[in-house]
This record gives structure tokens, sequence and C-alpha cells, in this order.
């Protein structure tokens, strides 16, 4: 029977939002950072980025998450306004304890230092923030005097214990306690105010405001002690921390800059510049230990360098929107992925070191990837195909439009096929050679091994089967299945063809009659994507229940099922990188790798 293990996880990167700030939580130990995608809480290693965790539990979008002081535990608080306690230790992250402190929303987390309390602050209907006991849930205060929702909390590392909180209404709030209760209103920002940290050891905190300014104030009182520049940024500060020793203050913002500085004398120390485009914003940081962290817009994580603040030592890459296309490189270990936001990143299999195609691509959701020699081509629903030179890694000048909206794409040798809404489209080399208008929605689009017939999958619930011959499409047969196609794929070897539908099957033909062998009904949801292993013994479907199932035509009744491959989340696409190791990437923005032992 054969088994399995996941090789490698190549994950997400944080989900931003224009003008929201991003929470980075920060292990006390200073060896792991965590932040939020969709449904899912990512834990990565800081120093070795590609050692990750994912923490899948909530039902819906996670907000924010931070670790204990303790580190034994992560709260995690969604868009419900529900928190979830779970433990660090155990591979299984145990869940602790779950409560719902807030109607709406939950956009920051801090802890009592003896980890023994937590607040809660963001969007409510009667309350914007809560503090609670951790191991009962009991209240131990209320947060007063905000009008409208909550950005931003800190709780005070040491005694007198002290609660400070940023707010919508353009308001900071100080608290005392516990139990806590409402002490000083400060209300020296003009705009939003997005962020609020105390120093490590206690004695000032600080607030960044959506106007550019940002303030530091005395740690047990909250008297003004001062100002960051004049204002500190010309955007909107978005997110600012002190640095271990409390001796610096790092500060982000949507000016595409960074600054740095002096905790004691409030003079500027550094300035880190990014990039000019929408992009280059900067909505979130964490200093851990030697390792300065920001956030662009774009979800990119920058290790900041004190000694070259325009060039970051190492840039984390990646995509932080479904991953809808996959394909691999002619050198049998770059992977190429494309998004839902038009973006598409390439991989080495081995490291995960990855990067994006440069210059000006496509504008919106990437359909389907495929390579031919030097090209990558690529299809999207911008109605455009474009042909990309591997080496160069950068976009070609133009695209080629297409005469309907395009789903999937094929290529043999010089030509390749596109399946569109309306039609299938011939290319040759770059040339349009013909467009062929279809009676249905093509959906799926696949080569036989010798190029000799082309395969199309339609929303009609047949597969079309066409001769290739010198540009002309000739249909010969069809093939009646019980749901609309969602992809085809010959094995290596020529000896089969295997497709999946949205009715939960995958069906094996056996050529050259394409007469039909088996179908497997294993998954419980619409399959979206089939493939073969180079030796053509296997072939692994992914689905939208979120399984990859990895079957043997000759042991069809026992397949090897890898349930919650990627948890919930659906398999968008899967392949075989080699005839041992499945790569799949889903609607959670992660890239996986699995070993197969047959």
């Amino acid at each position: 029977m054969p088994t399995y293990s996941l090789r490698s996880t190549f994950a997400t990167l944080p989900r931003t939002t224009r003008g929201r700030p991003i929470v980075i939580g920060v292990d006390p130990k200073g060896k792991n950072f965590l932040y939020t995608n969709g449904s899912s809480v990512i834990i990565r290693e800081v120093a070795n980025p590609s050692k990750c965790d994912i923490y899948t539990e909530h039902s819906v979008n996670v907000s924010v998450a931070q670790y204990s002081p303790s580190g034994f535990y992560i709260a995690s608080g969604d868009n419900h306004g529900k928190i979830r306690i779970w433990d660090t230790v155990n591979p299984e992250h145990i869940l602790a304890h779950e409560y719902q402190p807030l109607g709406g929303c939950i956009k920051d987390i801090a802890w009592s230092p003896d980890s023994k309390r937590i607040v809660v602050v963001g969007e409510g209907r009667e309350k914007f923030g809560h503090v609670f006991l951790m191991e009962s849930g009991s209240s131990v205060g209320e947060i007063m005097g905000h009008s409208k929702s909550i950005n931003s909390c800190d709780y005070r590392s040491s005694r007198p214990f002290r609660i400070v909180t940023a707010g919508e209404d353009q308001n900071s709030t100080f608290l005392e306690g516990p139990p806590f209760k409402f002490s000083k209103m400060i209300r020296d920002h003009t705009n939003f105010v997005n962020c609020v940290r105390f120093s490590h050891n206690g004695e000032k905190f600080v607030t960044g405001g959506a106007e550019g300014k940002v303030f530091v104030y005395e740690g047990k009182s909250a008297d003004k002690l001062g100002e960051l520049g004049a204002p500190a940024h010309k955007g909107g500060v978005y997110a600012l921390t002190f640095s271990p020793d409390d001796t610096q203050i790092l500060t982000v913002s949507g000016e595409k800059m960074a600054k740095l500085w002096d905790a004691n004398s409030y003079a500027l120390i550094t300035e880190f510049h990014f990039g000019k485009t929408t992009e280059d914003m900067q909505v979130g940081c964490a200093w851990i230990g030697e390792y300065i962290l920001t956030i662009s817009l774009s979800g990119y994580i920058n290790y900041l360098d004190k000694n070259n603040p325009d060039r970051p030592t190492r840039i984390l890459k990646g995509h932080n929107k479904p991953i809808m296309a996959l394909t691999l490189g002619s050198d049998g270990k770059t992977l190429y992925t494309g998004c839902s936001g038009g973006h598409i990143n390439y991989w080495d299999a081995d490291s995960g070191l990855d990067d994006e195609i440069v210059g000006k691509g496509h504008s919106t959701q990437i359909q389907d990837l495929t390579v031919s020699g030097d090209n990558l081509i690529s299809i999207s629903m911008d109605d455009s195909i474009r042909f990309t030179s591997i080496t160069s890694k950068q976009y070609g000048t133009s695209a080629i439009k297409l005469e309907s909206q395009p789903r999937a794409v094929a290529s043999h040798g010089n030509l390749t096929a596109v399946a569109c809404i309306n039609h299938v489209i011939l290319l040759d080399g770059e040339c349009v050679v013909l467009t062929q208008p279809l009676g249905f929605e093509g959906t799926a689009i696949a080569f036989s091994c010798d190029g000799g017939m082309l395969a199309v999958g339609g929303n009609d619930s047949k597969i079309h089967l066409y001769e290739v011959n010198n540009f002309t499409l000739t249909e010969m047969k069809t093939l009646d299945e019980n749901g609309a196609i969602r992809d085809i794929s010959y094995s290596p070897d020529g000896q089969y063809m295997t497709s999946c539908n949205a009715e939960r099957r995958a069906n094996l033909y056996s050529l050259p009659n394409y007469s039909h062998v088996h179908n497997s009904t294993h998954h419980t949801a619409r399959v979206n994507s089939v493939s073969w292993s180079p030796d053509s013994t296997h072939f692994a479907t992914g689905g939208v229940d979120g399984n990859i199932i990895v079957h043997n035509p000759k042991q069809w009744m026992s397949p090897l099922v890898i349930k919650g491959a990627h948890k919930m989340s659906q398999v968008n696409r899967v392949l075989w990188l080699n005839d041992n190791v499945v790569v799949s990437v889903g609607q959670d923005s992660n890239l996986k790798q699995w070993t197969i032992e047959h």
C-alpha cells in the first residue's frame, strides 16, 4: 500500500488590504513570527523562513494572531469576533479555549506578561474591546471611551499594569488595573490611530496615526513625552515597534518608507526606501532579535539592513491570493505558479526560493500555464495569451488578444491550443493560425503524446476529440461524462487519457480507442485537476474537498488519499515533479510537495 509524507510547504504571504495595518506576531524566544491569510495562521522561522507551520482551525478568515509571553500558546482572532487559544507544543495545536469576546472583526490581541489575561480589540456592536482571563473567559475590566472600532492595543509588561488602545475615532485610551478601568483619553491624533505599542520594559509607549504622526508617552502615566519628526511620515503610519533593547523605534508608512528613530532623543537615525508603486506601501513591521521585518502592501516580507537601507538583505516573495495555475519548467526543477491577482512566480522546487516574473504582465486572474521550450505560456481572464522567455524571466512587450475568454492552454512542439468560452484557438509560435467556434463552453484541453489528437473538455459534460492536421481541427469523436469537464491529462506513455469533472469523478480511458476503463468517485466534491506521473504508473487528482488522491490504474479500488492536503481550502492544481513527488497549489495560496512511496 503506498504511503505519503509532506515534503515541503512554500507558505502564502500575508493577505493585505490597502489602508489597513498588518499585525506580525513574534515568538518570545525570538525564533518564529506569524501572520494570517484567509482562514490560516502561518508560523515561520525568522532565520529559515522555508520552515513553516500552518494552523487552519478557524472556520472564517483570521485577522490577527499573537504568541503568549510564555511561548506555550497562540491566541488567534477572526472576522466574526471569535478567539481561539491553542498550544504551540503539539503538532496538532490542541485547542485550549475558544471565546466570543466581540461581535465583529478582531483587529489586535495583547497578552499580560504572566500569560493569564488577554485583551482583544476590533469591531463590535455593544463594545469594541474586552479584557478577560485566558483560563475561564471571565471579564477583568471594561474598555470604555471609544465611539468607533479599535485598531490596536497593547498590555504593559511590568507593574503597575496598564492597557492602551488606539481607535478609528482618532483617540487613544489609557486604562489602569486589573480589573481594568478607563483612566485617560488621549486626543493628540487628527485621524485614525492605527497602532500602539509599549516598550519591552514598559517605560514608554508610542502611537502612530493615519495623518503620519507618531507620539511618545510615559508608560505609567500616559503623559506625553514628545513626537517623532514633525511629522514622522508624509503618509499614514500603519505599524511601529521598539527594538529588543528599547533604544530605537521602527515606524512604517504608506509613503513607501520605514524609519528608525532614537527612542530617547527622538532623532531620525535611518530611512529605508522601497519602490515607487502602490504595492510598495509599508503596512506592518516586527523586530525579532537581529532581524527587522516589514510587510509591503504586495505581501512581500522585507528583511531590513541598517547598514544598507536601500536594499533589504532578503525579500520573502510568493502569493497572497489563491493560486489558480501551476506548471513545471523544462529543467524539471522550476515550478511556475499564477494567482487570481494576475501575478506569475517561479520557484526552485528544492529550496523554495522564488521570485516574480517582472514587467507589464496580465491585469487579472491567471487561468492556466504551460511551458514549451524557452517559453512560459500564460492565459488570463484579461482575454489574452502571453509568451514569456524563461531565460529572461520578463514579460514580452505585447499580449495576444483572444476572441473569447480563455480557460485552459496546452502545447505540443511549436503548436499551442487554447480552450476558450466560445472558441478553440491554435497558435503556431506566437501567431494565431486557427480560431474555431465551439458549440459549447471550453473548459479543459490537452494534446495527445504524439500531438495528433486534441482533447477539448466542455461544460456540456463531453470531451470532444479533434484530429490535428496542418493547423486544422476535425472532430472525430465525443466522450460523454456526467459533469462539466475540469481537466484532462494524457499518460506520457500514450496508453491512457484521464479526465476529471464537476460531479466529483475522475475517468480513465484506454488508448487508442478511448474506451472507458474506470471511473473514480473517491472525492467528495468537484475534482479540479488531474496529472500523470512521468513514468505513467500513477495519476493524481485534486479537488474542492481539499484532498489529493493518487490512483494506480492497475489497483483501481485502493487509491492513496491525502486527506486535507489543503485544509479548509480547495486544491486548484496538482502536478508531478518526478515519479515520487506531487506538487499541489490551493485556494489557501500555499504550494505543497508530497513524497509518494509506492
